[in-house]
């Protein structure tokens, strides 16, 4: 009666959606103050006044057609808008016509891949990954390959290498990292952009570099990240506004195509084909006309940077190991024993909801996302000293 692969993968689906329901059936039992949710990547922070500016003027606009379809694409002023940042931002002519709106970064990810895979060409994934990650090749009818990375989170170029063969149709990079909040420097990306080349040379074979950028606002201690599309001859940008200006439940994001992409029209061409197909049509008119208006605006990264370094320092002065998060709102954790559900398990003793690693694909680790309140994040630090207790001599 039920897909046989649907119910399959629904034995591995998201942990992060598990801690939350959980997290949800504590604030019940105990109410939302002794409860320390750090599951889920659900900002707290509200929109820019511009952001909020913007839908109070749109909301009160009686112009006619405001709420109508629109270009499968999106709207031409929209992607102008989009494309005229973007080309500022990178320092090279990115054309509106490279730039497809849809329902945030995840349906922008299952598009592409439905636009560029046939069936068992492979995708590169860099773990940890983001848990849907695998879901969305397969969902195209792809093969997932993961390649483990250093101590650091960095890549591990032999083992990128290694793993690229005949197949391979893209490489997906994250970046800042969801769940680390690595960051990969110029350096790395220009090391992954010879071995591409190279292998593309040997195997005579394309392959794509897809960079999916929700967090590129989100970053800390330097003023900017490298730019993909500088770095490499054929790449995708996938961003969405759910993080830059904290409109997650808005579904609001675009694609952008590098230029340099060969028969870049026919790229774009099958991305707004499956844009409608897939079932997301067009992305939300009143979300997209916001993202116009409010073109320049994004969330104060210090906010978060205050909440990293309150969590981050009182986890290492406990005895936690821990790489310091360059940028997005999360820390990944090495577990104190090798079976991080213990920890989770004893975590939840405390009321606090944290992640296991396996669900990013790396297990012996757990993530803590800390784009919740500041105050639940003091209150919170009584319970992890809790916590560390079990584990370590305080």
């Amino acid at each position: 009666m039920f897909s046989e692969k649907t119910m399959k993968n629904l034995k591995k689906s998201s942990w992060i959606r598990a801690m939350f329901e959980q997290g949800n059936k504590l604030t019940e039992i105990y109410g939302a103050e002794n409860v320390y949710d750090f599951s889920i990547g659900n900002p707290e922070v509200e929109p820019p006044a511009e952001v909020v500016r913007a839908i109070n003027e749109i909301a009160a606009d009686k112009s006619p057609g405001t709420h109508r379809y629109m270009p499968n694409a999106g709207y031409p002023f929209v992607k102008e808008a989009i494309a005229e940042k973007l080309s500022a931002m990178y320092k090279t002519a990115i054309p509106s016509a490279n730039i497809c709106m849809v329902c945030g970064a995840a349906a922008g990810l299952n598009v592409v891949f439905r636009s560029i895979l046939n069936p068992g060409e492979e995708v590169i994934i860099f773990a940890p990954y983001f848990a849907e990650y695998k879901f969305y090749v397969e969902n195209s009818s792809g093969v997932p390959i993961v390649v483990e990375t250093k101590s650091d989170f960095q890549m591990d170029v032999e083992s990128f290498k290694a793993a690229i063969s005949a197949k391979t149709k893209a490489v997906l990079i994250n970046s800042p990292n969801n769940p680390t909040g690595v960051i990969y420097g110029k350096k790395t990306l220009m090391d992954m952009a010879e071995v591409i080349g190279e292998k593309e040379k040997e195997l005579g074979i394309d392959i794509l570099l897809i960079s999916d950028e929700p967090y590129n606002e989100i970053i800390y201690d330097i003023d900017e990240l490298p730019v993909v599309f500088n770095i490499f001859e054929k790449a995708i940008v996938i961003n969405s506004y759910s993080k830059s200006l904290a409109l997650p439940g808005e579904r609001i994001g675009y694609i952008a195509a590098s230029p340099r992409i060969e028969n870049c029209d026919k790229l774009m061409a099958a991305i707004i084909f499956n844009n409608r197909t897939l079932g997301f049509v067009n992305a939300p008119a009143f979300a997209q006309r916001v993202v116009e208006k409010a073109i320049n605006a994004s969330i104060d990264s210090d906010i978060y940077k205050e909440r990293r370094d309150i969590l981050y320092d009182h986890l290492i002065s406990l005895g936690f190991e821990c790489q310091k998060p360059d940028g997005a709102f999360y820390l990944f954790v090495k577990s104190p024993v090798e079976d991080e559900l213990e920890f989770v398990a004893t975590a939840q003793k405390y009321n606090v909801l944290v992640v296991p690693g396996r669900g990013f694909g790396r297990p012996g680790y757990f993530r803590m996302s800390f784009c919740i309140s500041l105050d639940t994040i003091k209150r919170s630090l009584p319970a992890i000293d809790k916590i560390a207790a079990e584990y370590f001599e305080l």
